[in-house]
Formats: structure tokens, sequence, C-alpha cells
């Protein structure tokens, strides 16, 4: 089994109280995805701040509008500083993030650490190299937008 990972950090203009307000919402998710993903969120997390064993349904359409169903669990939290979601059911064979908040001066750094596997082998390497890759770069790529709109005071124009 081939195992992947992905890593990008961003400077959030926020104090660190903030930024895990933000990413300890699981509701906002949904603000950070592309719209093309059609994500929603099926548990009801309104007002409910993760904790260590949240479980969390979601519905996201990643290839060819088929719909598939996605869960995780948030595995560890140190608050402020860091969680861990780990998908329990999913389109990856294994899926676990990092969300790591680091103090500092002016802000926040944000860093995102994902380790992830594919199933279907050989396949899955292939559709790794082909598509998989690239989408997950564009869904961090997308989030870094929305954030820096939110939160540093940039303009997606």
């Amino acid at each position: 089994m081939e195992t992947y990972q992905y890593r990008t950090e961003q400077f959030l203009h926020i104090p660190i109280d903030k930024a895990w307000e933000f990413f300890s919402d699981a509701q906002n998710l949904s603000v950070i995805t592309p719209p093309q993903l059609q994500f929603k969120i099926l548990t009801p997390v309104k007002g409910c701040e993760i904790y260590e064993g949240m479980l969390i349904d979601y519905k996201v359409r990643p290839l060819l509008n088929i719909p598939l169903s996605w869960q995780t669990e948030i595995s560890k939290v140190e608050k402020p500083y860091l969680f861990v979601d780990k998908q329990l059911k999913g389109p990856y064979k294994t899926w676990e993030h990092t969300h790591r908040f680091i103090e500092k001066e002016k802000g926040t750094l944000m860093q995102d650490s994902v380790k992830y596997s594919l199933p279907f082998g050989m396949i899955g390497k292939l559709t790794h190299s082909i598509m998989v890759r690239e989408k997950i770069e564009n869904i961090f790529a997308y989030r870094r937008q929305i954030l820096n709109q939110l939160f540093n005071g940039q303009n997606l124009n």
C-alpha cells in the first residue's frame, strides 16, 4: 500500500484563539471547501466545538458528480494547538489530517499535514498520479484563497 503525504501552511492575521474557534467548528469546513464538490455535513454540528471521539458524516461528490459518503473521527484534540481527523469510511483507504496552529507575534501559522492512501493497488496508484494529487492540491488552494479573504484582507479577484 502506497502512502502519500500532502503538507501546506498559511499565516492568518488572527490570534490563535480565533483560528481555533473557526477551525474547531465543523460547520466551517463547508465554507472552505470548493463548491464543485457539493460538500454537505450530515451530522448536526451547529454550535458544537470538536472533541476527541466526535464522529462527523458527510456527502461529497469528488468525481463525476457521484455522491460518496465520508465519515471522520476527531481522534486527537490539543486546544488551541492541534486536532487530528481520521477517515473511518470514505473514498480513501486511509486518511489522517493533522491541523496545527502556532501562535506568532502578528497572528497564527496554520499547518495542514495529510497522510493518505488509496484503495485498488496499482489502479489507485495510477489514479493518484493522474488526478487525486491534483484534486487535493486544488482543494487546499481554494481553502487558501477563502482564508485569505476571511482573515488576511485579500479579495479573490
